[in-house]
């Protein structure tokens, strides 16, 4: 009886989150409206310069051929004036305005533009494992604008 009302009640739950699941991929694949993530990087104390320069050798050259793609409409990079505390700590905030939400979460070959643009792979990927290796944290995070007037 019991293994009854379980698998009724697991029957229930996928009739009722299924179709709500797929209406938010739907929605989300189909709108025109750019899509904006902020990317956010922590550096280990005393690295910040070093990965801002390895970013702007190796990782935005591929996002301004992306922009030249249509894939990006806008990038930028920001840093915070003053400290926070160090659970809170981030060094660069790098906010990208995708076209729409389906070119930034479909399927891109991202090496393939790397390779175009950098002819000696070797050095390129041995700088960007140094990039990553000077992270305490990075994540991501998709926004979306409130319009508190409406």
């Amino acid at each position: 009886m019991l293994r009854m009302l379980r698998f009724n009640a697991t029957l229930i739950f996928f009739a009722i989150a299924i179709p709500i699941l797929s209406r938010g991929q739907t929605a989300l694949a189909t709108s025109d409206k750019p899509f904006v993530v902020e990317y956010y990087y922590k550096t280990k104390w005393g690295h910040a310069d070093e990965f801002l320069k390895l970013f702007k050798k190796n990782h935005y050259p591929v996002l301004r051929k992306e922009m030249e793609m249509g894939r990006i409409a806008k990038v930028w990079v920001d840093q915070p004036r003053y400290h926070t505390t160090e659970d809170g700590r981030w060094d660069y905030r790098v906010t990208i305005i995708f076209k729409n939400a389906t070119v930034a979460n479909e399927p891109f070959d991202e090496a393939a533009l790397q390779k175009e643009i950098y002819p000696d792979q070797e050095t390129f990927k041995r700088e960007e494992q140094r990039r990553f290796e000077i992270l305490d944290g990075h994540w991501d995070l998709p926004v979306k604008t409130v319009d508190v007037e409406k």
